[in-house]
């Protein structure tokens, strides 16, 4: 048999390939990475970090409109954007970032290979189609794309996908945002705080249709009060560049006029990297087990290539599960083997102001399965919120009436990011809200909001009334 280069070879350095690289490294395995763009992938270029950079901003913005409420009077309240220093700003995170990475990669030895990667046969890599290299395994991350919906006027300069807007260097006047998920609404309150006058149009009946509903409530309720139009339910049909700007045209006969679109619905797996070895692909997604195996023995998909959870927290599990294996196949003998990926209890976080969190089922989920109670405890009711100028939001709770199983929680409130994850590390615990209720929070936080929901999904919560309606 021909000696390989290589025991693994990863395509994609985005969450999922680089430490898929690096854990490969980490158990014995000569490990090459080939990445087309820079290290850290959609996540730490054009997504996770520097939507979070801006986010930041954007709170300063809007917690500096309520000092005044504090007693803190500034002489001038007035403010400006310097969007070039933002973006230079922005731009200095990603860059110790992405390279921290490459560090992290020199430091495991893994040899990196500026250039597209693309499968040719099993065990075969090519590079810019010039230079092969190859393995016995190879895992494939090549990662996502911006969907871009088929409608005319969609490729005008002026719709951007989220992607190119983290580089725009003038603040517009007026923005129309197309999707009011995730990504949508996290960059409609960016620019909102900026200045611009942002409209967001939503094909489905509600925004952020994925999250639980009351979620979608109360962050719809904080959009509108922030001055952001939404408009739910109504599809885009057309696109016209006017010249000094567009023209949205609405299925319903409404038009808006803006400087600038967003075009926010969604991304899509970059199958470039899988060539044409015919791997399975269903809905466009590279499809693999829980060990991240395809139906080809010794290659791996893992991350938003897959799809199974589009999430930089859960393509890092990924990464690491399809090195296990894809070390084993390489003939590697390795403790920890075979790894699975258990993705039930992966948290997903909507960085807005308020931010929200949610991990397991929704409420409207959950009672479709179960004899359910609900435990839901308002920020308006702890003490931590209320002296932080932050009582809006909840916490809320859903468990198995039977067992008190933790079936579901949803977090909106400030610090949601950070609290959403003790709900997930309780609930792959197999932590009951019997237990929880029983944990000492410390006082005055705004974590101890889920201690109490989990009181009152058990209906003896202290801090609320017996007889809420």
């Amino acid at each position: 048999m021909m000696n390989k280069d290589y025991d693994i070879i990863v395509i994609g350095g985005g969450p999922a390939g680089y430490v898929a690289a690096i854990k490969s490294a980490q158990l014995g395995a000569r490990t090459a990475l080939v990445e087309k763009d820079e290290l850290g992938g959609t996540c730490l270029n054009r997504g996770c970090i520097p939507t979070k950079n801006y986010l930041k901003s954007a709170e300063f913005i809007y917690e500096l409109k309520e000092v005044k409420k504090r007693g803190i009077n500034i002489n001038d309240p007035g403010f400006s954007i310097d969007m070039p220093a933002a973006v230079k700003a922005k731009n200095t995170v990603v860059k110790k970032l992405t390279s921290g990475v490459g560090s992290l990669l020199r430091a495991n030895k893994v040899k990196v290979y500026k250039g597209t990667g693309i499968i040719k046969e099993a065990g075969k890599v090519e590079i810019d189609g010039t230079e092969i290299i190859t393995a016995t395994s190879i895992i494939l991350a090549g990662g996502s794309k911006a969907i871009k919906i088929p409608i005319p006027g969609v490729e005008s300069p002026g719709v951007m996908t989220s992607d190119e807007i983290l580089d725009i260097q003038e603040i517009p006047k007026r923005l129309a945002v197309i999707g009011g998920g995730i990504i949508g609404i996290e960059m409609a309150m960016v620019f909102n705080a900026f200045g611009s006058r942002i409209t967001v149009v939503e094909l489905d009946k509600r925004i952020l249709p994925f999250l639980d509903s009351e979620i979608s409530e109360t962050l719809l309720k904080s959009c509108r009060e922030k001055g952001i139009e939404i408009k739910t339910g109504i599809r885009l049909e057309k696109i016209e560049d006017t010249g000094s700007g567009l023209k949205l045209y609405l299925a319903n006969g409404d038009t808006i006029n803006t400087d600038k679109a967003l075009l926010s619905i969604g991304r899509q797996a970059d199958l470039s990297c899988a060539g044409e070895i015919g791997l399975s692909v269903d809905k466009g997604k590279l499809t693999a087990n829980d060990r991240m195996e395809t139906a080809v023995p010794g290659i791996f998909s893992v991350g938003d290539l897959n799809g199974q959870k589009m999430l930089a927290h859960a393509a890092f599990k990924m990464g690491e599960t399809a090195a296990v294996n894809a070390a084993v196949y390489a003939g590697l003998d390795i403790e920890e083997a075979p790894a699975v990926a258990d993705l039930r209890f992966v948290p997903s976080i909507l960085y807005a102001v308020p931010e929200a969190g949610s991990v397991g089922m929704t409420e409207e989920e959950a009672g479709k399965q179960y004899d359910i109670a609900v435990g839901n405890f308002p920020l308006a009711a702890n003490g931590r919120a209320l002296a932080s100028g932050a009582p809006e939001g909840f916490v809320k709770i859903i468990a198995d009436k039977k067992y008190g199983e933790l079936l579901g929680v949803q977090i909106v409130g400030h610090g949601a990011s950070e609290i959403i994850n003790e709900a997930a590390s309780l609930m792959a615990m197999e932590i009951t809200v019997h237990e929880i209720a029983d944990i000492i929070h410390g006082h005055p936080t705004i974590s101890e909001a889920f201690m109490e929901a989990a009181a009152d999904c058990l209906g003896r919560c202290i801090h609320l009334p017996p007889a809420r309606s």
